[in-house]
C-alpha cells in the first residue's frame, strides 16, 4: 500500500475512531478531551489535504450528533486551509462545502462564538477576506437563533466593524478601482448580511404600530451609525467618471435605506437622538460616544443634502433658513476636522444649505445661536491654516455666501464678530472691504439702510479705523487690514459730504485722527527708519565680507525667516519699504481729501 494512501487512512481512521467512541454517549456526557481529539484529528485531515474524506464524514447522517456538538472546533483550521488553497483548487471547494455543512448542522450558539473568534483574530490584509468568507455561515447561524438574537446580531456587526475600522479607506479613483484590501467589496457584503434582520424588523413594525423588536432595531441603528462614521465620513462620495457603480455610493444608499425602512431616518435628521446615548458612569466614555454620534449625524446630513441620498423621503415644507439651522451643528463638526475628505464635506454641506436661500433673507436673530457664530470662525481657520489651496479658496467663497444671506443687521453683527475674533490681517481686510460694499449699497439705494449709515456705522468704524497696538503696531504684518481701512476712509470722505454726513464719518473724524491717522504716521516713520537702518547695516556687512556667499537669517514681523542669501535679504527688506511707501501714499491722499473738503465747507460758511 503506498505511503500517501496509508497516511490518508490513518488521518481519517483517527477521526472515525473518535466518532465511534462518542457515538453512543449522550450529548451531556461529552468531555473536553473528546472535543480536543476531534479537533486535532479533523485539523490533521484538513492540513494533510484530505478535505474530501472529512466532508464525507460530516455529511454522514449517522455522525449528525457528533458534528452538531463538536464541529465548531474545525472553524479555525478550516479558514486557514481555505486561504492556503488556490481559488480553482478542488480541495478549497471541499473546505467551503464543509463550512456550509457546519453552518447547517452545528449548535448555533457554539458556532457563533467560533465564527466571531475567527473574525476577531484576523488582522491586516486578511481582514476583509476573512469577513467575506464567514458572513454567509454567520448569517445562517444568526437566523437559526431564537433567544438573544438581537444581542448576537449586534455583537456580530460590532465585531465586524471594529475589525474593518483600522483599514485605510480608498479615496482616489485608482484606489477605489483597485480596492487593494477588499474594503469596498466587504462593506457592501456586510450590508447584504444585515438585510434579513432589517426585513425582520420591518415585518414586525408592519404587524404592530409599536415595534415589539426594539432591541434588534437598536442594534441595526448602531451598525448604521458606525457605518456613517467609518467608512463613509472619510470616503470619496462624488460620482467618479469611469466607475459605473461607485461602491461607497452604493453602500451609503443602502445605509440610508435601512434607516428609512426602520423609521429612524427622520428622527435622526431632526431630533439628533439626544436621549439615545447610554448612561456611561465614566465621563470619558460618554464624551467618546457623543463625538462618534456627532460625526455620524454630520455624515448623514451630508449624504442627504449634498449627495441627495434619501432626499425623496424628506419633507419639502421646511424653509431654507430652518434647514440651515438644523445643519449648522453638523457643519461645525465637519469644519473642525483637518482631513481633506471630511473638511470638504463640511464646506459642501454649508454651501448646499446657503445656495437654497435668497440673499438678505437670513434674519439677524439666527446669530443669537452659538453655532451661527462658531461656524464663520471655523471658516476663517480653514482659510488661514489649511494647507490645501482649493479648500482655502472654497472656504472664502462659502464665507462670502454666508455674509450675503444675512439681512443688514445680521451683516453688521457678523462683521463686528469677525473683526474681533479673526486675528488675521488678511481676513480683517476682507471684512473691511465687505463693509465698504454695504456702505456703497446704502448710499446709492433709494431706501436708507440704518445699519451702514449714521451711529450704527460709526460703532463699526471704531473697530475698523484704529491700530490694534497704536504706533507700536506691526505695520507689515497688518498691511492688508491697514490698506483696506485707508481705502474705506478715502471712499467715505469722497462719497459723503460734510453737510450731509450720512455715514457719520465727519462726526467721528477727530477720533479717527487720534486713534488711526496720527499713530499710523508715527508707526510709518518708525518702521521705515528701522528697515532703512537694517538695509544700511546689511550693506556694510556685505562690504566687510566681500566675496562671501554666506547664508544668513533674518527676522521680519517677529518671525524668523528661512535661511537666505544676502541678496534675498535685500529683496525682503526693500519689499517691506515698498509696502510702507504704498501705505504712506494712500494716507497722504486721504489727508489731502479731508483738508480739501474741510476747506470747502469753511469757504462756504465764510
Amino acid at each position: 500500500m503506498p505511503e500517501e494512501e496509508s497516511q490518508t487512512i490513518m488521518a481519517v481512521d483517527e477521526l472515525q475512531a473518535i466518532i465511534q467512541r462518542c457515538k453512543f454517549l449522550e450529548e451531556a456526557d461529552f468531555k473536553g478531551e473528546d472535543f480536543n481529539l476531534f479537533q486535532v484529528a479533523g485539523q490533521k485531515c484538513l492540513e494533510d489535504g484530505y478535505a474530501a474524506q472529512l466532508l464525507e464524514v460530516i455529511q454522514n447522517e449517522k455522525n449528525k450528533v457528533i458534528v452538531k456538538n463538536m464541529g465548531w472546533n474545525l472553524i479555525s483550521p478550516l479558514v486557514r486551509c481555505i486561504f492556503m488553497y488556490k481559488q480553482e483548487d478542488d480541495k478549497r471547494e471541499h473546505c467551503l462545502k464543509i463550512l456550509d455543512q457546519l453552518a447547517q448542522l452545528c449548535n448555533p450558539k457554539e458556532l457563533l462564538l467560533g465564527l466571531l473568534e475567527q473574525i476577531e483574530q484576523t488582522s491586516g490584509e486578511q481582514v476583509c477576506q476573512t469577513v467575506m468568507l464567514l458572513l454567509q455561515p454567520l448569517q445562517t447561524v444568526l437566523l437559526k437563533l431564537q433567544n438573544k438574537k438581537a444581542y448576537s446580531v449586534g455583537l456580530s456587526l460590532a465585531m465586524i466593524m471594529n475589525q474593518l475600522t483600522p483599514l485605510p479607506v480608498p479615496y482616489t479613483k485608482q484606489q477605489i478601482q483597485e480596492d487593494k484590501l477588499g474594503l469596498c467589496q466587504c462593506c457592501n457584503a456586510v450590508v447584504d448580511f444585515a438585510k434579513p434582520f432589517v426585513n425582520e424588523v420591518v415585518k414586525n413594525m408592519e404587524k404592530s404600530s409599536e415595534c415589539n423588536d426594539m432591541e434588534l432595531k437598536e442594534e441595526l441603528l448602531k451598525f448604521c451609525m458606525k457605518s456613517l462614521k467609518y467608512p463613509l465620513l472619510t470616503a470619496q462620495l462624488e460620482q467618479l467618471e469611469g466607475i459605473e457603480e461607485h461602491p461607497f455610493r452604493h453602500f451609503a444608499t443602502e445605509i440610508v435605506h435601512i434607516l428609512w425602512d426602520t423609521r429612524e431616518l427622520m428622527p435622526l435628521m431632526f431630533l439628533h437622538r439626544k436621549g439615545k446615548s447610554p448612561d456611561w458612569e465614566n465621563q470619558e466614555f460618554a464624551d467618546i460616544e457623543q463625538k462618534n454620534s456627532a460625526d455620524s449625524l454630520a455624515c448623514l446630513a451630508y449624504l442627504m443634502f449634498v449627495q441627495h441620498f434619501g432626499i425623496e423621503c424628506f419633507p419639502v415644507v421646511f424653509s431654507p433658513s430652518y434647514l440651515l439651522q438644523c445643519n449648522v451643528t453638523h457643519i461645525e463638526v465637519l469644519l473642525k476636522r483637518t482631513e481633506e475628505s471630511v473638511l470638504s464635506k463640511g464646506l459642501d454641506l454649508f454651501e448646499s444649505c446657503l445656495l437654497r436661500m435668497e440673499d438678505n433673507s437670513l434674519l439677524h436673530q439666527y446669530l443669537e445661536f452659538r453655532d451661527f457664530i462658531n461656524v464663520p470662525q471655523d471658516l476663517v481657520k480653514v482659510m488661514t491654516l489649511c494647507p490645501i489651496e482649493h479648500l482655502r479658496k472654497k472656504s472664502l467663497n462659502v464665507l462670502q455666501l454666508f455674509i450675503d444671506k444675512f439681512d443688514a443687521e445680521g451683516k453688521h453683527t457678523l462683521f463686528r464678530c469677525l473683526l474681533k475674533t479673526s486675528n488675521h490681517a488678511g481676513v480683517e481686510g476682507y471684512v473691511i472691504k465687505n463693509i465698504k460694499d454695504q456702505i456703497h449699497l446704502s448710499l446709492t439705494k433709494a431706501c436708507d439702510n440704518i445699519w451702514f449709515t449714521g451711529h450704527h456705522l460709526v460703532s463699526l468704524l471704531d473697530l475698523v479705523l484704529l491700530l490694534p497696538e497704536g504706533a507700536e503696531t506691526d505695520l507689515l504684518q497688518n498691511s492688508d487690514r491697514i490698506m483696506a481701512s485707508l481705502n474705506l476712509l478715502r471712499y467715505l470722505i469722497i462719497k459723503d459730504c460734510e453737510s450731509d454726513n450720512q455715514t457719520g464719518v465727519w462726526t467721528a473724524l477727530p477720533k479717527i485722527k487720534q486713534n488711526f491717522l496720527k499713530p499710523l504716521h508715527v508707526g510709518l516713520n518708525m518702521s521705515k527708519a528701522h528697515y532703512e537702518a537694517e538695509i544700511k547695516s546689511k550693506k556694510e556687512n556685505r562690504r566687510e565680507a566681500h566675496g562671501s556667499n554666506a547664508v544668513c537669517s533674518l527676522t521680519v514681523s517677529g518671525e524668523k525667516m528661512p535661511a537666505m542669501t544676502p541678496e534675498m535679504q535685500f529683496q525682503v527688506l526693500h519689499s517691506a519699504l515698498f509696502t510702507f511707501d504704498l501705505i504712506e501714499s494712500v494716507l497722504a491722499r486721504v489727508e489731502e481729501l479731508i483738508e480739501v473738503k474741510v476747506k470747502a465747507v469753511m469757504d462756504e460758511n465764510s
